[in-house]
């Protein structure tokens, strides 16, 4: 009998995964954003360097979600989803605080890594720590930008998991993180996750408009869950 992993694996695998979501964030955007280097001296589109960012990293998220340490902690690696799926009763709210702290903790851990071992380049101004902050449209677009996408995402991820779409999850939530970052990301700069925004922020010592970044997102995802919480109950009371 497969032995059932402790709490503090599980807490360990959520900082796993956000630690390489981080680094491949950091360490991509770098590769198709420092000037001089092939691709950005090359691909003169912004929207197609965006795609390639948007790809690694729907890439990066559909390897976590598969992977073994993935399925064990059920792969939420932000804290928003993990607020939503306390509000749904799927975890207790000891594990909704700790896997907040891991994902913090891990997400800053994978970020920081790319800095030692890239310092010039990851402090680009070019790259700037991958630090998410409003577009050209403003903060209150940017508001609710993130609030939309993070919306779209938790209604893809809820209604899809338990039904004949289910296998298809991860893939649509990959989908759809590469299409966020390709189109959205001048706008916001594609977050909906507030731990990926503190990574970014702490390593680089900049905090502006960090409080839209933990609200946007959260608000978007609990208008999300509440909106399945309610269709499901009713689907539960049809005769």
């Amino acid at each position: 009998m497969k032995k059932e992993k402790s709490d503090f694996s599980k807490y360990c695998d959520e900082a796993l995964g956000l630690g390489i979501f981080m680094f491949s964030a950091g360490f991509f955007d770098m590769l198709i954003e420092y000037p001089g280097l092939p691709f950005r001296e090359y691909l003169h589109s912004a929207l197609l360097r965006r795609f390639l960012i948007g790809l690694s990293m729907g890439l990066t998220a559909l390897y976590i979600f598969t992977s073994g340490f993935g399925k064990a902690s059920g792969a939420y690696i932000n804290p928003s989803v993990t607020i939503v799926r306390y509000c749904l009763r799927d975890i207790s709210l000891k594990d909704s605080i700790f896997y907040t702290i891991f994902q913090l903790a891990g997400g800053t851990a994978g970020l920081y890594l790319v800095y030692l071992l890239f310092p010039q380049k990851v402090s680009a101004p070019s790259v700037n720590y991958i630090v998410t902050m409003p577009g050209k449209c403003g903060t209150a677009f940017a508001f609710i930008a993130e609030m939309i996408i993070s919306f779209l995402l938790i209604i893809v991820v809820l209604f899809t998991e338990k039904g004949k779409l289910s296998k298809y999850t991860v893939y649509f939530v990959a989908a759809m993180i590469t299409l966020f970052i390709t189109f959205e990301a001048p706008y916001s700069g594609m977050s909906m996750n507030p731990a990926r925004t503190f990574s970014s922020a702490i390593v680089a010592n900049q905090w502006n408009s960090f409080w839209l970044y933990c609200l946007a997102p959260t608000l978007g995802m609990l208008l999300g869950g509440l909106i399945f919480s309610r269709l499901s109950s009713n689907r539960n009371h049809e005769p």
